[in-house]
């Protein structure tokens, strides 16, 4: 059972047809996620008896062992959910899910394991469009889209996954053409109407986690770091002695005025590093990325997640990058990531632009990372 109470934080969404006063969760800096008439905003305080209905009415696919009542709702609401808004990392976090502003559904993330980086996805649509195959099959595509984008782009999570009761196969197929694969099939794993069902549970993994580095990392940074192209890019254009960078990683990875990202895909292959410092006041990034993830557009993305993690971190601040001026598609990487010129120089003996993105507003920084 889930609903929602008013806490003291909130929004007034701008959705079309939308007029209520919406609560804020601390954890996430986008609190509306939209894809065309379809949205998933923090879920309504008036949504919650129609929340009531739809689970009553669906109880057989639910863990759910009764009918809920108007008390058990409002109790629910109002000792449990309504504290989730202001916790930096709640159990769950639940929406409404709105057709042009009208709540047809509802669902989130629950039993979020901020540790493993890991969510169950809860999803409940309207009786009637539960029942028909098509908008079932829109709704949940719709719905997953949305989900993602709030599960591995807001939240960083590795991995979400759905615990199904063998009860409606028309869910498999859609779940897989979004990305997840079957993990497990539970035999006899649930009882009720003195009938047994399997489990199945199918997941989806994060295609761009990042993670801070870490000793086991040395290797790969030496390896990045020595590329011919990094160091052709580079303002010191030697190889790396592995001894020097040994003890300078060691070191660096336990600078409390750096942060140092590792990013990687769904299957943990490390795509490339990036590293924000604060060296005299000035905040200053570069990057590496590894040769068989070049040219597929990941520099951009890399850069804008590095500056949402750093002004988490470390709040407002003016990140510089110093690029050779004969490197235009780093130059372009960082103009699709929001940095703008600030200057020609001369730079360690080489001719450079200074590029810089002011970190003031966690939404700011967070509206250049929508594209593909």
């Amino acid at each position: 059972m889930f609903d929602v109470g008013l806490p003291k934080k909130h929004q007034t969404s701008n959705i079309k047809h939308q007029t209520s006063i919406m609560p804020n969760y601390k954890c996430l800096s986008q609190q509306v996620f939209q894809d065309g008439a379809f949205s998933l905003v923090s879920i309504r305080d008036e949504d919650k008896y129609d929340i009531m209905q739809w689970r009553n009415e669906q109880i057989y696919h639910l863990r759910q062992a009764k009918p809920l009542s108007k008390e058990d709702q409002e109790s629910y609401f109002e000792n449990v959910v309504a504290k989730l808004f202001d916790e930096e990392k709640p159990k769950q976090i639940l929406f409404s899910y709105l057709e042009n502003g009208v709540c047809v559904g509802y669902g989130g993330l629950v039993h979020i394991n901020w540790i493993d980086k890991n969510a169950e996805i809860s999803f409940l649509t309207k009786t009637e469009r539960n029942q028909d195959i098509e908008l079932f099959r829109k709704d949940w595509s719709c719905y997953l889209k949305l989900l993602k984008e709030t599960a591995f782009n807001q939240l960083n999570l590795k991995k979400i996954y759905t615990y199904a009761f063998d009860l409606r196969p028309q869910l498999y197929p859609i779940l897989e053409n979004c990305g997840f694969v079957q993990e497990a099939r539970m035999k006899n794993h649930v009882y009720f109407d003195n009938k047994f069902y399997d489990v199945l549970i199918h997941a989806c993994f994060n295609p761009f986690y990042h993670r801070k580095a870490n000793l086991l990392d040395t290797d790969i940074y030496f390896n990045w770091a020595n590329d011919k192209t990094t160091r052709e890019n580079s303002f010191d254009t030697k190889p790396i002695i592995y001894e020097n960078h040994v003890k300078w990683f060691s070191q660096k990875i336990q600078d409390k005025k750096a942060l140092l990202l590792i990013f990687e895909d769904e299957n943990n292959t490390p795509i490339g590093q990036i590293r924000i410092e604060n060296k005299d006041d000035e905040h200053i990034i570069g990057i590496s990325i590894d040769i068989n993830f070049r040219g597929k557009g990941y520099a951009t993305k890399m850069y804008v997640k590095a500056c949402q993690e750093y002004y988490t971190i470390f709040g407002k601040s003016i990140i510089h990058a110093y690029i050779k001026k004969e490197n235009i598609a780093s130059i372009k990487s960082f103009e699709k990531a929001g940095f703008l010129f600030k200057s020609n120089l001369n730079y360690a003996g080489f001719q450079t632009i200074l590029m810089y993105k002011v970190l003031n507003k966690m939404d700011d920084i967070y509206s250049v990372s929508h594209f593909n």
